[in-house]
């Protein structure tokens, strides 16, 4: 029996919702790949992880994001990204906005990718530590294929983040490939399954890398999210 899972406290979700505001990319650069958390780039600015299972979509949400179309290697064969992938992103919130530089992070997909058992369970292994201990991992963003039910893996997987108290939030993906009416379902469905074990759940988007949906909604929230990462980031270093 799952026991109630305790709200996550991430930064700036209050404030996600103000879309009045949007953040221009100036650069976005691919840096390294790293089989170790420990190997990764030094923690010194504010870093947002996507992962999913495998070919949900994962590297066309981030061409989308950053408005780049090859800078994530998108591939028909689940299982390609195999390591922890930095991208380094500069952005500014306006025009006329300083430029603030963070780090983009490609994680390996779970699931039913073509793997041996011990390939698997290496990833496992290399995206937990990662997300328990990268210190200036801000959100880690779960993508969800909303063309299907709620599928116990990606349930599983979000209860576990739970349980390690990683902020994140649900990104479902491919909303074009089936009628608003089947994705809200499975959306709603989703949440109900979540609603067992969570006590508030974390911000829920629906976007498609296809027609650009959610992108103002999830670069917002990074936007926001950075304002008080950069704050945080500023008093410790004074």
């Amino acid at each position: 029996m799952a026991t109630k899972i305790v709200k996550l406290a991430t930064l700036g979700l209050k404030a996600f919702i103000n879309l009045n505001q949007s953040m221009i990319f100036t650069k976005a650069t691919y840096i390294i790949s790293n089989p170790d958390h420990t190997a990764c780039p030094k923690p010194d600015r504010p870093e947002y992880a996507f992962i999913g299972r495998s070919n949900v979509g994962k590297s066309s949400l981030i061409n989308m994001i950053t408005g780049i179309k090859n800078l994530a290697k998108t591939s028909g064969t689940p299982g390609k990204t195999q390591l922890i992938n930095h991208f380094f992103i500069e952005s500014k919130a306006k025009e006329l906005a300083p430029l603030q530089q963070w780090y983009l992070v490609d994680l390996p997909g779970y699931g039913f990718a073509k793997v041996s058992a011990s390939k698997r369970k290496s990833w496992e292994k290399m995206i937990g530590e990662y997300v328990r201990s990268r210190e200036n991992l801000i959100n880690l963003f779960v993508l969800v294929d909303s063309r299907h039910t709620p599928q116990q893996l990606d349930l599983d997987f979000v209860n576990k983040m739970g349980e390690w108290k990683v902020p994140f939030a649900i990104v479902f993906t491919k909303s074009d490939k089936e009628t608003q009416k089947v994705v809200s379902a499975h959306v709603r469905q989703f949440a109900e399954a979540m609603k067992k074990t969570w006590v508030e759940l974390p911000p829920i988007f629906v976007t498609s890398a296809e027609k650009k949906t959610g992108k103002a909604d999830l670069v917002t929230l990074i936007e926001e999210m950075n304002k008080e990462a950069f704050e945080k980031f500023k008093n410790k270093d004074a």
